[in-house]
């Protein structure tokens, strides 16, 4: 198993990015949260700690190898947990994370189902069956932080956000999913009205 890549990142894309090591080049899918970073880093030599997945239904013989890369080895230790909760896995579980994985591991301790419940594509009984399998086990993810307020307001943000899309004629799930991808694209929106117009430029792109 690839357990680590050194590489300099050569391109950023919307779930991931190309990594060149050598003479070769990896695609690395990434969670959201860390886009921005990734980004502010373009042609710079980053270690990304990494697991690997098989995507794919065996049956039709489709099956394709996908790696996937943390900034930090606790990030990637808080995802492997994270995606063993029912209706989660590796592809909801990267695209929800658009939060600091400590933040989430902090509001499912604190069992905060409205909180979790704004991460893209979490909605309220996924978040309860995070804090039901998880609940008492995440402490080392978020020693030393109480709940965060930032959890609070990024999700309430969120949430405002989600509705007045909705408003606009887009699904939930459609709503959810651009907010996510705005904000992981580095938004720095601070009222709902805002971040709605980010993802108005962001959808157009």
């Amino acid at each position: 198993m690839i357990a680590r890549i050194r590489g300099t990142i050569g391109e950023v894309r919307r779930t991931g990015v190309l990594m060149d090591v050598d003479d070769l080049t990896y695609e690395v899918l990434v969670p959201a949260v860390s886009l921005p970073d990734l980004q502010a880093r373009l042609g710079q030599r980053v270690t990304l700690f990494t697991l690997e997945y098989i995507e794919g239904n065996a049956s039709f013989g489709q099956m394709v190898p996908r790696l996937v890369g943390f900034l930090t080895e606790p990030e990637r230790d808080f995802f492997l947990r994270f995606i063993t909760v029912p209706g989660i896995g590796v592809s909801k579980g990267l695209k929800s994370i658009t939060i600091p994985t400590a933040d989430i591991a902090a509001a499912i301790e604190a069992r905060n189902v409205a909180a979790l419940s704004q991460l893209p594509g979490i909605g309220r009984r996924t978040a309860e069956k995070a804090i039901a399998e998880l609940n008492g086990k995440l402490q080392e993810f978020h020693v030393g932080r109480g709940e965060p307020a930032a959890v609070a307001v990024a999700t309430g943000l969120q949430a405002e956000a989600v509705e007045a899309l909705m408003q606009l004629g887009y699904r939930r799930s459609e709503a959810e999913d651009l907010v996510g991808r705005t904000l992981a694209a580095g938004s720095k929106a601070d009222t709902a009205e805002r971040l709605v117009q980010d993802c108005f430029r962001h959808a157009m792109r």
